[in-house]
């Protein structure tokens, strides 16, 4: 039987030549996970309930981009019955989401999350969900967030079933659009995250929203910032991994979600870069993150810190914009006040602290290389400063160097060259170091218990204060022999005493 026929519905309201190519491609992308849907459908039927693949499972296979394990179902029976169902056909549950109906279960390879059909409302003041259990599918598909995630494949004992499209979700998929299956208004309403989800949507499977949409988003912008930094942090994070960030972004910005959530962002619109090569430094920072995730490589996962910190390195340049005598404009120190806006915003944001030091870090250390590159070319950095300039980068230097070459947007070719090649040079001259001392560790020639032997001082904040000093001689001249350290332990002892 052909795949638009076994997945044939009702509900499917023009069986044209593109939906029959989606269905197509759902079948093919289902094939793998045939042997484990019939099992789970034959349990389900002989317990006599219904059981459905739903949500995104059922989007990305129609979409063809169904590339995991993951499987999500709802289902007539209640959360007590579905564990007693899978308990012991699965390889272990948990059930940390049974408040919202949701078992979870593994099988193999597979991870699957089982939910009752829902029919929930909405205080619309905390705007938090009063789980209700629903009695049917359509009740339950209703309430879903887009109609894009509103279609569902029975799954029965013979396995693939009926394809069920009550709100037109495969024309919507069909046509890359985003819609609500009610009026945006109620269901924003029910739940602002949904307009930033939205966002996430147009970055992760590259559709734009039906205008009705976008409307609401642009009236009701502010209600999103009901919603908890967490989850708020969690959407912001699956739009810059997505395909394309860029789309995401702009339209969080341009409906106002932006203002809310991340508004140094948008305000980098007001403030026109030093180079006059862009409308302004907003479409230049998402010009470098363009530029940082074609520099992931084509098999390179995806870098959430280096995402972050091209989308945020210039944020400081709003706050130092300086018109100058000559009719030029500069932004002195902005990479150490878009440092502190960025760690106060990813704060804000409740990132952890690793996430926040590394971002606000690769922000602070950004600008470095042109201030070499500005003192005369490779030829003028010394050994100390390129030294300072990998330590100071630690564990993040491949992302520094990523984030520097994306920063080169200038469309004057000779510059932009001789950027490049500036930067091949410190690369080059960061590798000779590196075969001749230990770069990624640079520590003093002698440690703490030398210290306090060689001095006769006990533990306390002297030794740290002689650390740092062997600390700092160690980075402007590379390694000393032992006793040239204790001899220049001793001349700074001296002196200071």
């Amino acid at each position: 039987m052909a795949a638009h026929e076994a997945l044939s519905s009702p509900h499917v309201p023009n069986d044209t030549t593109a939906d029959a190519a989606l269905l197509a491609a759902a079948m093919r992308a289902l094939a793998p996970h045939a042997s484990l849907l019939a099992e789970l459908g034959a349990l389900f039927a002989e317990a006599g309930h219904e059981l459905y693949l739903v949500g995104g499972s059922v989007r990305d296979a129609v979409l063809d981009r169904f590339g995991t394990p993951d499987l999500d179902f709802t289902t007539s029976a209640r959360p007590a019955d579905i564990q007693r169902i899978v308990r012991r056909w699965s390889d272990g549950l948990w059930d940390t989401g049974i408040d919202f109906g949701t078992i979870g279960a593994t099988k193999g390879d597979h991870r699957l999350e089982i939910t009752t059909f829902r029919a929930d409302s909405y205080d619309q003041v905390s705007r938090n969900p009063t789980v209700e259990f629903g009695d049917s599918l359509d009740d339950d598909l209703v309430r879903r967030d887009f109609t894009v995630n509103a279609m569902a494949i029975e799954i029965t004992a013979a396995g693939i079933g009926a394809f069920h499209d009550p709100l037109n979700g495969l024309a919507a998929a069909r046509d890359r659009v985003l819609d609500t299956p009610s009026a945006p208004e109620v269901s924003f309403g029910d739940d602002p995250l949904r307009m930033l989800r939205a966002a996430r949507f147009v970055s992760q499977l590259e559709f734009t929203v039906a205008p009705r949409v976008r409307d609401a988003m642009e009236r009701m912008a502010d209600q999103l910032g009901r919603i908890t930094a967490e989850r708020v942090a969690a959407e912001l994070d699956k739009l810059l991994l997505g395909k394309d960030p860029i789309a995401g972004l702009d339209l969080m910005v341009e409906t106002g979600l932006g203002a809310v959530v991340l508004p140094e962002v948008g305000d980098m619109r007001m403030a026109i870069d030093e180079h006059h090569q862009h409308k302004d430094v907003y479409q230049h920072s998402l010009t470098v993150l363009r530029q940082a995730i074609d520099l992931e490589g084509p098999t390179g996962a995806p870098d959430l810190v280096l995402r972050w910190a091209a989308l945020l390195h210039d944020i400081g340049k709003p706050g130092t914009r300086r018109h100058e005598p000559d009719g030029g404009v500069s932004f002195h120190h902005h990479e150490v006040v878009g440092a502190k806006m960025a760690r106060k915003r990813m704060r804000a944001l409740k990132y952890s602290k690793q996430m926040v030091d590394d971002v606000s870090q690769l922000v602070y250390l950004h600008l470095r290389f042109h201030g070499y590159a500005d003192a005369g070319g490779s030829g003028k950095w010394t050994d100390s400063a390129v030294r300072r300039y990998v330590t100071d980068a630690g564990p993040l230097l491949d992302r520094l160097h990523k984030l520097v070459r994306a920063d080169c947007t200038t469309r004057n070719r000779r510059r932009a060259a001789r950027l490049q090649a500036n930067y091949d040079d410190l690369e080059r001259r960061i590798a000779d170091l590196a075969e001749r001392e230990d770069l990624a560790r640079v520590r003093p020639d002698l440690d703490g218990n030398e210290i306090m032997r060689i001095l006769d001082i006990p533990a306390g904040p002297l030794v740290g204060q002689a650390w740092n000093f062997l600390k700092e001689l160690r980075l402007d001249r590379g390694p000393l022999d032992h006793d040239d350290a204790v001899a220049e332990l001793h001349e700074w002892w001296n002196a200071r005493s």
